[in-house]
């Protein structure tokens, strides 16, 4: 894989935190109006908006640094917003596991999107010094990808994520006890002088977990596109900032994309040879931005003309 510049002008990185702390604001504002209650027109229009605010951004991104740093933008956001979607239903699973009212879940997947913005950043600055220094650990992320993409392929419906056998939600219970009830927002609540946790406070910490798990695959993912800091970063931090959005309209049409967890496997078996063969093939930024997209595609209109027959 050719070496990329991680060096971007300051105003770019101080553009990019000021547009998204504006998202995260308005993303705050507007759900936070709906009380959770986001019709799937509204969250159609939402996750458009967010959408639009990364493809404008890649074309500042393409006027400031050229085209060549805007291609590896767009091909990293698009390919970070297919991985979310898998990351959604699991979502949907654990709030239906926790029964979060609706009007509680915008907060739940605030918590859930600030502590993948940290999380995110550390594991992409450790990725990128990790292949900066060793060459061979590009090869361990792309075994990583494959590995991922035919365990996804192969997985039974009896075998998704259950929040019940959590770690994150069995380390938390050591800690403190977990009350069955909720309390409006909050995380705890205090009752004859002990400390209870919420199943609010108990459903962020098993999203903050499998943001975690998810984050193993798709920073590698992203990886294999680019090393710039920069780039993996915002494309990542573009593709999160839209998730509470995307998680509404998921909700509302969840099932209706029978195949598209076969399309994400493709993607993910794609990147992570990519990534194995970088130092022998090079597969150009926009060939690998079609290819993804095309999967995607392939994967929707699948589910939507040639849907699976039931029993």
């Amino acid at each position: 894989m050719e070496p990329v510049s991680t060096s971007v002008s300051i105003g770019l990185w101080i553009a990019f935190w000021v547009v998204v702390l504006a998202a995260l604001f308005v993303d705050l504002t507007v759900l936070n109006k709906h009380h959770g209650k986001v019709s799937l027109k509204e969250a159609g229009l939402m996750v458009c908006a967010w959408v639009s605010l990364a493809l404008v951004f890649g074309g500042a991104i393409w006027l400031l640094e050229g085209p060549r740093h805007a291609l590896e933008f767009y091909t990293g956001y698009v390919l970070e917003y297919s991985l979310s979607v898998d990351n959604m239903f699991v979502f949907i699973l654990i709030f239906s596991y926790f029964a979060i009212p609706h009007a509680l879940q915008p907060k739940a997947l605030l918590w859930g999107v600030l502590g993948a913005v940290v999380l995110r950043f550390l594991f992409i600055f450790l990725g990128v010094k990790l292949i900066s220094l060793f060459s061979w650990t590009i090869y361990v992320f792309g075994a990583l990808l494959i590995f991922t993409a035919l365990k996804m392929l192969l997985q039974k419906d009896d075998d998704k994520f259950d929040p019940q056998n959590s770690a994150a939600l069995k380390i938390l219970q050591k800690f403190f006890p977990l009350k069955t009830d909720y309390h409006g927002e909050n995380f705890f609540v205090v009752e004859n002088a002990k400390r209870f946790a919420t199943p609010l406070l108990a459903a962020v910490v098993v999203i903050e977990m499998s943001d975690l798990i998810f984050a193993v695959d798709s920073i590698p993912a992203v990886l294999s596109i680019t090393q710039d800091t920069f780039l993996v970063y915002s494309s990542n931090i573009f593709a999160i900032i839209g998730l509470r959005s995307l998680y509404f309209l998921l909700s509302g049409m969840a099932g209706k994309f029978p195949y598209l967890k076969y399309g994400i496997s493709v993607i993910l078996f794609f990147v992570g040879v990519k990534m194995s063969l970088s130092h022998f093939i090079h597969v150009p930024v926009v060939l690998s931005l079609g290819i993804i997209v095309s999967i995607l595609a392939l994967s929707v209109l699948a589910s939507k003309f040639f849907p699976p027959k039931t029993a």
